[in-house]
């Protein structure tokens, strides 16, 4: 189904939010929740890395990782996709999104990243064909400053546009800002507490805290 401006209705559109999630925590989630309903998206893909490119390998195995996404994922719209988990070596998201692109045909799909991500963009494997297969959509802070690398300046300048209905209505190919409420919290500040036995509460939701506490996760 088309965007239509002032529609009130879904659009078939499919965001996709990728990461090592470990652990998951209420900062991805609530991108996750306030990008669904400022895109009027369908629903949200979040996919957990196998090993990701420019980070260490995850504290939690992939199986972990896994399960806490599924317990943390009751908001409707948001649905835990474990492709990359189901694949060998480095995630990149370059081939999720030209796999993911491949079962969907011509369906909008929006793959989010934040600012430090975006700003980071040409170190990211073939980077250049993202928007081949999909919108990029920045989850930008307020006073968000362009980047400075010239070749990311040109991207927005030749990309960028400001209307939801524009990213809707064609199946890739634009970048698009949206200003997200901060939620100051990290994966890493989340293993840092558990390892010092400090309380996680209301960084997660309860069902992870009760995961993490049950397996053992995160303690030194």
């Amino acid at each position: 189904m088309a965007y239509r401006a002032g529609s009130t209705l879904l659009s078939t559109a499919i965001g996709i939010l990728g990461g090592t999630f470990d652990p998951v925590h209420n900062g991805h989630l609530r991108l996750a929740i306030e990008v669904r309903e400022a895109l009027n998206l369908a629903e949200i893909r979040l996919v957990p890395a196998h090993l990701p490119n420019l980070r260490g390998a995850p504290r939690a195995s992939a199986a972990q990782r896994l399960a806490l996404l599924e317990v943390a994922c009751t908001e409707p719209g948001l649905v835990v996709d474990d492709r990359e988990l189901r694949r060998t070596g480095v995630s990149y998201s370059v081939d999720t999104l030209c796999d993911i692109r491949t079962e969907l045909g011509a369906t909008p799909l929006c793959f989010i990243l934040g600012q430090d991500a975006f700003n980071n963009l040409p170190r990211w494997h073939r980077w250049r064909e993202l928007l081949t297969f999909a919108h990029l959509v920045v989850a930008t802070r307020p006073g968000y400053a362009a980047p400075d690398d010239p070749e990311l300046a040109a991207l927005v300048a030749r990309t960028a546009v400001t209307e939801v209905a524009t990213v809707l209505n064609r199946a890739a190919g634009h970048l698009f800002f949206q200003t997200i409420p901060r939620l100051p919290i990290s994966a890493t500040d989340l293993r840092r507490r558990v390892a010092q036995g400090r309380s996680i509460a209301h960084l997660t939701p309860p069902a992870v805290v009760e995961y993490i506490a049950s397996h053992h996760l995160y303690h030194n």
